[in-house]
């Protein structure tokens, strides 16, 4: 699975609609509206690199009320669910 992570500056009037349109489109899993640099955070997740450009640049880009975005790939997941799972392995 493909994560990234993609910072979305929105019209300041349009954030709810923004932020609930982009979280219709298939292959983004959640969005969140924060305060700071940027209007929302959208986390996607697909199968295939080439699936990012359907969902990011073909969806995410052309909501109503996105001004620009910017993308970040995630590499690897650092959790502590994960990290738990990683010491407890043949431990009972």
């Amino acid at each position: 699975m493909i994560t990234a992570i993609v910072l979305v500056h929105t019209a300041a009037d349009r954030i709810p609609e923004t932020a609930q349109a982009i979280a219709n489109l298939k292959g983004v899993d959640e969005v969140y509206s924060c305060a700071g640099d940027v209007d929302l955070i959208a986390v996607v997740k697909v199968r295939e690199h080439e699936e990012l450009a359907e969902v990011i640049a073909g969806g995410v880009s052309k909501v109503e009320g996105v001004r620009r975005t910017d993308t970040h790939i995630a590499f690897r997941s650092y959790s502590r669910a994960d990290t738990d799972a990683t010491f407890s392995v043949g431990q009972d």
